[in-house]
């Protein structure tokens, strides 16, 4: 008769027919009157003895069956699928072999908690090795005056770096480097910790200190503050047209537009001075007007190239402008152009001495143009000649030995010329002229037919004898 073998819940695992037996599950089931059953029985109870301890699973194995893994000596139990650890971790200085997922394995090394993910072994603390020390945040309850405080404390090798809260308190139990604890991050006081790397804001900067840690990381007492007087050792760049405003209602701006700047004075009618210390004294030798938008100059100006002025100079305090220069150029570049000077009076005719480079020399008179008709030439020495004879027309100047010579002199009104004194050099004129012959015996005998004797006149007379 076969034998029916049920399993827990009552399925039928195997019908084993008389003298026969069956492999399958991992013990070896015999029928009846088997020949030989008590070998198979005996391994059988070893079997379960040693929950069948093996470097390999058993090749038919049943829910809820005991296998004993001799690669990671720990026991695990069939889940109908796979063979799971039956509970608690392996402990090794290595990892186990051969896992499955949901193993645990305690690293005897680090006394660290790994599970295997049934790809990998991961690490489920703590998250430092033994060698490390704490390390790392751990959660901690500090005593205050306000009542205890959850905090998360940041450790690196046992030291307490940083410490995270949700408000601001102070310990009531000291806590080095802790004195007080900030809503935020506070870090170690006696660490001198720092935060290193990029930020994007901050409340505060500590400008107590003025050394910088590297060309990057630069202290905060190297700032130039905006809430107080402060000093700059390196050059401003604004890297902007908008530029720089100053003031408090913003009355000085500099600007660029179309790389033009602009330096601007905002307030109305209010002026832009430029200040100088003079010995002890200050001095504002330059001033832009904002009431009648004038430029007023104080002291000695200097000009180093061409001044050129569109409208009229003035000298206010002084009706006599000095030069300290030998000539005064006018017409510089300018090309052929009559040039000179013009001297306004209360009619429209100014006077005016200019030269005329049409005729090549200097002219003066008065008038509104230049015309030949308003103006004469001004005779130089150079311009007169002694011969005037030869050169008609011309200025006439006496020889070196005082000589006068002209073509044709004319007199108006002079009926005769007596003059009598041979020792004065004057030009005779009306009233004193000199006759041309004088009497001689006292009676007028100028003209006679008989010569005069010897009594007659004088030295120089003349006398003309008139023919019968």
């Amino acid at each position: 008769m076969a034998y029916t073998i049920n399993k827990t819940d009552g399925s039928v695992l195997a019908t084993i027919t008389d003298g026969t037996i069956d492999n399958t599950s991992s013990l070896t089931l015999f029928g009846k009157s088997y020949s030989g059953f008590g070998e198979a029985l005996n391994e059988n109870l070893v079997k379960l003895l040693e929950n069948q301890s093996s470097t390999a699973t058993p090749s038919a194995p049943l829910k809820g069956e005991l296998w004993y893994d001799t690669n990671n000596s720990i026991l695990k139990v069939y889940d109908g699928s796979a063979f799971k650890p039956a509970g608690g971790a392996k402990s090794s200085a290595t990892a186990p072999t051969l896992p499955g997922a949901g193993d645990l394995w305690t690293d005897s090394d680090d006394d660290q908690l790994y599970v295997y993910s049934g790809s990998a072994w991961v690490l489920v603390g703590p998250v430092y090795t033994s060698g490390q020390t704490l390390s790392g945040w751990q959660i901690e309850t500090l005593a205050s005056a306000g009542g205890n405080k959850v905090v998360s404390s940041m450790y690196t090798g046992s030291t307490r770096v940083a410490i995270l809260s949700k408000e601001t308190f102070t310990p009531s139990v000291t806590q080095t480097g802790f004195s007080s604890i900030k809503s935020g991050l506070t870090l170690n006081s006696t660490l001198g910790a720092v935060f290193e790397g990029t930020n994007t804001s901050a409340a505060n900067v500590d400008v107590t200190g003025t050394t910088n840690v590297s060309s990057t990381v630069i202290a905060g007492g190297n700032f130039v503050r905006a809430d107080a007087a402060d000093t700059m050792n390196g050059a401003l760049t604004v890297d902007a047209d908008t530029g720089v405003i100053i003031g408090e209602t913003q009355e000085l701006s500099i600007t660029v537009s179309s790389n033009d700047v602009t330096v601007a004075q905002t307030s109305e009618d209010k002026d832009l001075k430029f200040t100088v210390n003079d010995g002890g004294v200050t001095k504002t030798p330059l001033q832009l007007t904002g009431a009648d938008g004038g430029i007023d100059i104080t002291g000695d100006v200097t000009i180093t190239g061409n001044l050129n002025v569109s409208g009229e100079y003035e000298n206010t305090t002084s009706t006599i402008n000095t030069l300290n220069d030998l000539f005064i150029k006018t017409n510089s570049g300018g090309g052929e152009a009559d040039s000179g000077l013009i001297v306004e009076t209360g009619d429209t005719d100014d006077a005016r001495i200019f030269y005329d480079v049409s005729e090549n020399f200097w002219s003066a008179g008065q008038g509104s143009t230049s015309s030949a008709s308003n103006f004469s030439q001004i005779i130089r020495l150079a311009d007169a000649v002694a011969d005037g004879n030869a050169a008609k027309e011309k200025v006439l100047k006496t020889t070196a030995a005082g000589n006068l010579k002209v073509t044709t002199a004319t007199l108006a009104a002079v009926s005769a010329i007596t003059y009598t004194d041979t020792s004065n050099l004057n030009v005779p004129t009306i009233g004193a002229v000199a006759t041309l012959s004088l009497e001689w015996g006292g009676s007028a005998k100028t003209v006679s037919t008989s010569a005069p004797t010897g009594g007659d006149g004088a030295d120089g007379d003349f006398w003309f004898v008139r023919e019968a």
